[in-house]
């Protein structure tokens, strides 16, 4: 692993272990806000829970969870994408700037806004890193590859051992016992 990756993936992860240790252990500071955002994704999704506190703890459990998973480089890209998944609906909720009317306030939460939105950019750029290792995709796609060259590689030598046996027992057909 890249020294990179080693150094990155912690700083990357840290905002999301200490916000979601904050969401779980004080889910009543952010549920005023979170409210708008987490009724109507509840609505729609039925595993989700009812009540805006427990999904608040529940986001911050995931944030907990899956930012430790990234800073240790376990299982990284499905943890990237779970704090991608926890983002969005963070980032809707907690920096609304099109609904505030001062406009100093305005400016903090767009500059809010765009700091998660440039999170969300690492987090799918971190969902995409390989390590430096093909992708599954990629592995497939030439697995396929060589067992049909395998393949062709077997029915050539099949054909080939055949044609010998099957002219020496012509032969063996023809001569006299």
């Amino acid at each position: 692993m890249s020294l990179l990756r080693v150094v990155g993936r912690p700083m990357l992860a840290s905002m999301f272990v200490a916000g979601g240790l904050e969401s779980v252990r004080h889910p009543k500071n952010v549920v005023p806000v979170a409210e708008p955002v987490v009724r109507p994704v509840t609505d729609r999704v039925p595993v989700l829970p009812d009540s805006t506190e427990q999904a608040v703890r529940l986001s911050g459990a995931v944030q907990v969870v899956a930012g430790l998973l990234l800073a240790a480089g376990r299982m990284p890209r499905p943890a990237a994408l779970a704090l991608a998944a926890t983002l969005v609906p963070t980032t809707l909720a907690g920096h609304r700037f099109w609904e505030e009317e001062d406009p100093e306030q305005r400016g903090q939460q767009l500059i809010h806004f765009l700091k998660n939105l440039s999170m969300l950019g690492g987090l799918l750029i971190a969902a995409d890193d390989t390590g430096a290792a093909p992708s599954l995709l990629w592995r497939s796609r030439h697995a396929a590859h060589d067992l049909r060259r395998d393949a062709r590689l077997v029915q050539r030598s099949f054909r080939a051992g055949t044609r010998p046996a099957s002219a020496a027992g012509r032969v063996r057909a023809v001569l006299p016992r």
